[in-house]
């Protein structure tokens, strides 16, 4: 059977995505750094543009850009670390406290239901003396050690934090030439269409980054200030790990939630701290969806939540942590994919019939 060129183009395409994504899936493990510099250097290029536009070289403008993104995350990490050091006595005092809460009210109500389940005190506060006496040294020492790791790990770690700031400088860099070259790639044929694609997807891509971005710096702030408020004294470290952990959608508001109850039960033993998470994060959740989202994202990329999580399982799934950096952009590519064919089955002959 003789294909026709319209069937060979598709079936060309077909061929280099399928291509794309064996290597993608053969070359994850390394790929890392370079897809985070790659979606900062997307989510950066408007700032250095404006510098640029101000007659700001483009070097000087690149380096000032990337120079305030590591500050800012270096003022986060500065801020974390004391904290979490500063508050390891008080997990120390408090977890053998919350054991023994739990041994003389929750253990008995359970047994009273037919659930048999004991703790042993004991053994819970010698774990805890045993592991929360060393100081942070000595934690990264028995982590690395016991997870058989040791110095490949190490470099492993500093070396992708030294290859992320080149990569990333030198891709906001060139990031003018880069776009250039890749249309000249693209048929002049294709171009108008391929043009019209592309615009759409840096649309939809640009307010989902850029506003989320802003949505997180403000729930970062909102979950710090609430907790603190509510007297929690790991507020800040977990306020900010919210706030920023919210790009991974449901996954991340749950992991800080997790922290939140977890320091809440440490910290007061009682239930207040549960009821004050409660309120802080459900009035956290009612401000993301009602306020900060449709204001700074829209309508992020069209998909419905259970789609949200289908991908990022199974980007993940398929591409480890890589798949997890990817999963939402190219899930929004798809959308605007499904959308042109969509469109275009409409007006075929074989739905008009």
């Amino acid at each position: 059977m003789t294909l026709t060129s319209a069937q060979r183009q598709a079936l060309a395409w077909t061929v280099l995505a399928v291509l794309g994504f064996a290597l993608l899936w053969l070359l994850s493990p390394v790929l890392a750094p370079f897809i985070l510099a790659a979606v900062l250097a997307y989510a950066l290029t408007p700032a250095v543009e404006a510098l640029v536009r101000r007659r700001v070289p483009r070097m000087l403008a690149v380096a000032l850009v990337e120079l305030l993104l590591i500050l800012a995350v270096s003022t986060a990490l500065l801020l974390v670390i004391p904290i979490l050091s500063k508050e390891l006595p008080l997990l120390k005092q408090q977890i053998p406290l919350l054991v023994t809460s739990l041994n003389e009210n929750v253990v008995p109500w359970l047994q009273s239901h037919g659930v048999q389940v004991s703790l042993d005190a004991a053994s819970v506060k010698a774990f805890v003396f045993k592991y929360l006496d060393a100081n942070i040294e000595d934690w990264i020492a028995t982590g690395l050690s016991s997870a058989r790791i040791g110095g490949s790990f190490l470099l492993a770690i500093i070396g992708n934090a030294v290859l992320l700031p080149v990569v990333l400088f030198y891709l906001l860099y060139d990031w003018p030439s880069l776009l250039e070259r890749g249309w000249r790639l693209v048929p002049p044929r294709a171009r108008p269409s391929v043009g019209g694609f592309l615009k759409e997807c840096d649309q939809m891509l640009g307010q989902y980054l850029r506003g989320q971005i802003l949505v997180m710096l403000l729930l970062a702030v909102y979950y710090s200030v609430a907790l603190g408020l509510a007297r929690f004294e790991l507020a800040l470290p977990i306020g900010v790990f919210t706030g920023l952990a919210v790009f991974i959608p449901y996954l991340g508001f749950g992991s800080g939630l997790l922290l939140a109850l977890l320091a809440g039960a440490l910290q007061f033993a009682s239930w207040y701290g549960l009821i004050a998470v409660a309120v802080v994060y459900g009035l956290g959740q009612l401000l993301e969806s009602f306020v900060l989202t449709p204001r700074l994202v829209g309508e992020r990329i069209g998909l419905s939540p259970l789609m949200v999580i289908f991908a990022l399982l199974a980007f993940g799934h398929l591409f480890g942590f890589v798949g997890v950096l990817i999963a939402l952009p190219v899930s929004a590519l798809g959308v605007v994919a499904v959308r042109r064919l969509h469109a275009a089955y409409l007006d075929s002959p074989l739905y008009q019939g």
